[in-house]
């Protein structure tokens, strides 16, 4: 792997954390404009890496990943809320659990419309994406080679790449995702069900996209393409 192909790499895995980093302070301003500011008083409000970062989710799991797998994945220090402050009890939590998520696909969206206005060719645009989508390191590097338009673009692609994925995984409604709170709020249980749910839901969670993988990737593409088609 040469020096231009290491650089990509760092910025991959580097947006990784700060959009992993954005999602979570984003439930605590929610939680702020719903009356909690448990967040606020926690110093968790601000966009200073090292507030947030988690050891083993947003530096070793990462890159143990990265290296093993060529893909990476991980979290941050979950930002602290307290749901028995917020205004609207019945749809507070959910509201507060789709701020992150809503904040990837913002986020995802804006890159896609700032990638649009650079001009660069078709080609030159779908040879990068593929290059990302693929974790194609030595085809990235050769697309984005002599050109500050295309390392911009390329780095507006990872930004969509993590964003989307993010998203979308975090919406599976099963515990301890954001979209648990989603599907507690459109259909609630009793306290002991909730519990019940939220204690194995981890397993229930690896089962499902286990089961569901093939639904799943291509459904996930589907939503990859979608932002991606928007750049070009």
């Amino acid at each position: 792997m040469d020096l231009h192909s290491l650089i990509l790499v760092g910025f991959f895995i580097a947006i990784l954390i700060y959009s992993i980093i954005i999602h979570e302070v984003m439930h605590g301003y929610v939680a702020l404009w719903l009356g909690d500011a448990t967040a606020k008083y926690s110093g968790r409000l601000n966009f200073n890496p090292i507030k947030h970062i988690d050891i083993w989710g947003s530096i070793i799991v990462p890159f143990a990943m990265f290296i093993s797998t060529g893909f990476a994945f991980g979290w941050a220090k979950p930002v602290p809320y307290n749901p028995y402050n917020l205004k609207n009890q019945k749809w507070g939590p959910a509201l507060v659990a789709l701020g992150g998520p809503g904040s990837n696909i913002a986020i995802a969206l804006i890159a896609a419309l700032m990638a649009k206005l650079l001009t660069l060719p078709v080609a030159v645009k779908t040879a990068i994406i593929l290059g990302v989508a693929q974790r194609d390191w030595e085809q990235l590097s050769a697309a984005v080679s002599g050109s500050l338009s295309s390392i911009f673009f390329s780095l507006l692609m990872i930004v969509i790449f993590w964003n989307v994925i993010l998203a979308f995984f975090n919406l599976i409604p099963f515990p301890p995702l954001d979209g648990s709170k989603l599907l507690f709020a459109l259909f609630p249980v009793r306290t002991e069900v909730m519990i019940m749910f939220e204690q194995y839901g981890f397993m229930l969670l690896l089962l499902f996209i286990i089961i569901f993988s093939g639904p799943l990737g291509f459904f996930l593409n589907f939503m990859l393409n979608l932002f991606f088609s928007i750049a070009i």
